[in-house]
């Protein structure tokens, strides 16, 4: 289940494509880091484009909806998750330990089985037929995601495997991977990211069997959905199971924050699953969203082949956790090789208490650009994913400072600001000054806009 669900935000495609013929092969992890040091003078649509993109070892042909780019490509298979030492891997085998501790099935070996070795690229039925997700919903808009072509996609949410793996047998499972979004730009945003999902499905001996004269008690009812159930689930089978899942992550959220931590739980929407909620706690004064969670849709329980079962779901996203327990304050620096940065993390165990030193702060370069828009085939995601591709990780952020319309042409303007700050060393005015004009350029050429430079 997708880390908060946040599929609202809705963008433009970007015409960004593949420059001739990517490769990028399923080389181990632990040789396949590159430096955040690299700075792309071009942007990478400038080069002719080939049919299809190899990627992992299969062959993708593109058409009207590839939009992935090479400097997403090139975080494909980096799996910092399964990166020993690594902030993500700390907060990863954190939670696996704690599962593995607590949820024991009848012979005493673990409940929950855990896969963080998936692929990225799945399918748009997997990453959304499966889930229930309408065809008209949002989500699955090209302007926020990143598509291989029509039916292959980068995953926006390790959800894309749920019902292949409940398919396959499996009542209880984590699963780890990177995900992919197209998303604004700034010290809490980053295209790839990590998410753990958690599944749990119960038997009706399973839910009831702790309940005093729970015999009589069934999983399903030919009822009315509300705001509380599903039309065919019980009441007393709803509640057991949103009080089995709360109390799981209340305990998750404790074991990683310690006793003491506050938590609190909101009711939200989410499109497959139903009530359901998102949790916050309480870190040093200050309510945060950790992750969202809820009781899942039974027609996708059912369409999996787990009829006679009830279940939950939850997602998390490791960077949010790993940016509050080791006090991260950019997104960026997991991406980082400097070996100041991961150092830090290289301790006896998985529980050491670790506390992020700052490295030297290096000063920002402030630059704005202001352009008139191209009608309606503008968006702001499309501007967010150019300016990644060109300035990569010397982008800290970019804010969108004005947006003035014309009275007599009706034209939009947009002017925004772009901050940049690299996370390791002192940036020049001049490698600024020549990243800021490819930005400027390739805005032109790329999306349309009229420079106001």
């Amino acid at each position: 289940m997708a880390m908060l669900w946040k599929f609202m935000r809705v963008a433009k495609y970007s015409k960004t494509a593949l420059s001739s013929k990517v490769k990028v092969r399923g080389i181990p992890t632990h040789s396949r880091h590159s430096s955040s040091k690299s700075v792309p003078s071009d942007f990478a649509a400038s080069a002719p484009c080939s049919n299809t993109v190899e990627l992992l070892g299969k062959s993708y042909p593109q058409d009207d909806y590839s939009n992935v780019t090479e400097k997403i490509l090139s975080k494909v298979g980096k799996n910092l998750h399964n990166r020993k030492h690594h902030p993500l891997w700390l907060i990863k085998e954190q939670v696996k330990e704690h599962f593995y501790k607590h949820y024991l099935g009848r012979r005493g070996t673990p409940l929950f089985s855990v896969y963080d070795g998936l692929s990225p690229v799945v399918t748009v039925q997997q990453n959304f037929d499966s889930l229930l997700i309408p065809q008209n919903h949002a989500s699955r808009r090209k302007e926020d995601n990143y598509y291989l072509n029509r039916d292959h996609m980068l995953r926006a949410h390790t959800s894309a495997h749920q019902w292949d793996l409940i398919h396959s047998g499996l009542d209880a499972f984590l699963a780890v991977g990177d995900v992919y979004r197209r998303d604004t730009i700034d010290n809490t945003h980053y295209p790839v990211f990590h998410q753990m999902e958690g599944v749990r499905l119960f038997s009706c001996h399973e839910l009831f069997s702790s309940i005093k004269d729970g015999e009589g008690l069934q999983l399903f009812e030919q009822g009315h959905r509300t705001a509380h159930k599903q039309e065919c689930h019980t009441m007393e089978a709803v509640r057991l199971v949103e009080f089995n899942l709360k109390q799981v992550l209340t305990k998750l959220m404790t074991h990683i924050f310690g006793d003491g931590l506050q938590v609190r739980w909101v009711d939200c929407y989410f499109p497959f699953t139903h009530p359901s909620f998102e949790m916050e706690i309480n870190f040093q004064g200050e309510w945060m969203e950790v992750l969202g969670c809820g009781v899942m849709e039974q027609q996708l329980v059912n369409s999996a082949g787990a009829q006679d079962k009830i279940g939950w779901a939850f997602g998390l996203g490791l960077e949010r956790l790993a940016m509050i327990l080791y006090d991260i304050p950019d997104i960026r620096l997991f991406w980082s090789e400097d070996e100041r940065f991961l150092k830090q993390f290289i301790g006896p165990h998985i529980w050491q208490k670790i506390k992020f030193q700052p490295l030297s702060r290096y000063p920002p370069l402030i630059n704005d650009i202001s352009f008139w828009l191209p009608s309606e085939t503008y968006s702001q995601n499309d501007f967010y994913d150019l300016v990644r591709t060109i300035g990569g990780d010397l982008i800290e952020k970019v804010v969108l400072l004005d947006e003035f319309a014309h009275p007599k042409t009706k034209k939009v303007s947009h002017c925004y600001r772009i901050i940049y700050r690299h996370p390791e060393r002192t940036l020049t005015q001049d490698e600024v000054h020549r990243i800021h004009q490819s930005i400027e350029e390739s805005a032109v050429r790329e999306l349309g806009v009229e420079g106001r430079f």
